[in-house]
């Protein structure tokens, strides 16, 4: 009698594949150029040194993932892109803290090993690494039959980064008459997808004939760990947001101290086409405003006497600019007036 043989290959899961796309990840590793930090990607977890610059130092830890916005890249089969988004999502949270991105891993699962997408995927990662002065430094591949429908995948990411006593941004030091400052976000970022997923559904748009769509839905999540992190060293913030979902909102009484409030004015926000766009295809202002940044990437909370110092940190593209004050009230974000939405 022939006993049929059971192998994992045959289950929908391959080892081979997934050596593979080790093996890739240990090559791109090893082209960095500088000393090399790290050297135990492949291995059982990673061993990073705290660097004996930072006085007194913490850690601190982020996790993120890029939502729906993985359902886009999948619908343009584009993916060297959404890897910055993962590393933006979490490095950008890191920086609100006053710590400095350390190292970065990743976890893709996914149905099935497709080695021209995770390669794709990964150097997009290596990418926002890049930006963010962080090292990836290890991940999980995990390769799911019968969890994800063919072709889907999902992926996370997780930050450490590390701050010394005297650096740590907390509520103490946003005092009454602070300003708020608006640092431009680069669209969408990676926030709000699952809506406007369904609102091009709804309008029945395809996206790949639409040339404004395709190029704006993909645009990676803006880093802001250099000009940032160069604030935070010569003490010209006291606090700062990342704007996420929830909007101006919901993340900027996250930092506020519970006997101050927070004087937004609306007017002064400088939007981008494509929050143009979702308002004028029937999304309100009030959905927009806790779904979406809105044209606000990151909101710092600074002394007034430091508005023309933290300038020259930015390009003329993310250019600071005020959008209110700090003021007395029990911890309430007050928005106030209008954007231009035309």
């Amino acid at each position: 009698m022939n006993k049929k043989k059971f192998t994992y290959k045959k289950s929908g899961v391959s080892i081979k594949a997934a050596d593979k796309f080790v093996n890739f990840i240990s090559t791109v590793s090893a082209k960095k150029k500088g000393k090399k930090k790290f050297s135990n990607i492949g291995s059982f977890g990673s061993i990073t040194r705290i660097p004996n610059t930072v006085k007194n130092p913490s850690i601190v830890a982020c996790t993120d993932g890029v939502g729906t916005k993985i359902e886009i890249a999948n619908t343009l089969n584009k993916f060297d892109t959404i890897g910055i988004d993962l590393v933006a999502m979490s490095v950008n949270d890191l920086i609100v803290q006053g710590a400095k991105p350390l190292i970065f891993l990743d976890y893709i699962s996914l149905n099935k090993i497709n080695l021209t997408k995770l390669k794709s995927i990964l150097k997009g990662i290596i990418n926002g690494c890049k930006q963010s002065e962080c090292e990836l430094v290890g991940g999980e591949t995990a390769e799911m039959p019968g969890t994800y429908e063919e072709g889907k995948f999902d992926i996370a990411g997780f930050a450490v980064g590390i701050v010394g006593k005297n650096k740590i941004l907390n509520k103490n030091k946003i005092k009454k008459n602070n300003l708020l400052v608006a640092i431009p976000s680069n669209g969408l970022h990676s926030n709000g997808y699952s809506l406007v997923r369904y609102l091009i559904k709804q309008k029945k748009i395809n996206i790949h004939k639409n040339k404004f769509l395709k190029s704006e839905l993909l645009k990676p999540t803006k880093i802001y760990v250099k000009e940032v992190m160069n604030l935070i060293d010569k003490n010209l913030i006291n606090g700062c947001a990342n704007i996420t979902g929830g909007g101006l909102s919901d993340n900027i009484r996250r930092i506020i101290p519970d006997n101050l409030s927070a004087d937004i004015n609306l007017e002064q926000i400088r939007t981008s086409k494509i929050f143009k766009w979702l308002i004028k295809n029937g999304i309100s202002e009030k959905e927009m405003l806790k779904t979406f940044n809105c044209g606000v990437g990151f909101c710092l909370i600074i002394d007034s006497k430091n508005l023309k110092k933290i300038n020259k940190y930015f390009s003329n593209r993310y250019r600071p600019y005020v959008i209110g004050k700090i003021s007395r009230g029990k911890n309430k974000v007050k928005l106030n007036g209008s954007i231009n939405w035309s």
